[in-house]
């Protein structure tokens, strides 16, 4: 599992940001799919988990993502 997570750090390291955009597509576009898969009655607990699984995973990549933003913003250098 190592080498696995290993490997996948290393192809990460050598992308630049669209390629990271086109990950995120296909991830999200096989949430839907899976979405869509779940039967009807319990598609409200699998939106409401799905939405907890979002703000969980996006607050913290925002709080990443905001001070590099604000020294673009500035003009500064990283």
């Amino acid at each position: 599992m190592k080498k696995l997570f290993t490997a996948a750090d290393t192809c990460i390291a050598e992308m630049n940001w669209r390629d990271l955009a086109l990950v995120k597509f296909c991830l999200c576009s096989m949430g839907i799919l899976l979405g869509l898969a779940a039967p009807k009655r319990s598609r409200k607990w699998v939106a409401l988990g799905a939405g907890v699984l979002f703000i969980a995973t996006y607050i913290p990549l925002m709080l990443k993502f905001l001070p590099h933003l604000g020294r673009a913003r500035s003009g500064g250098e990283e």
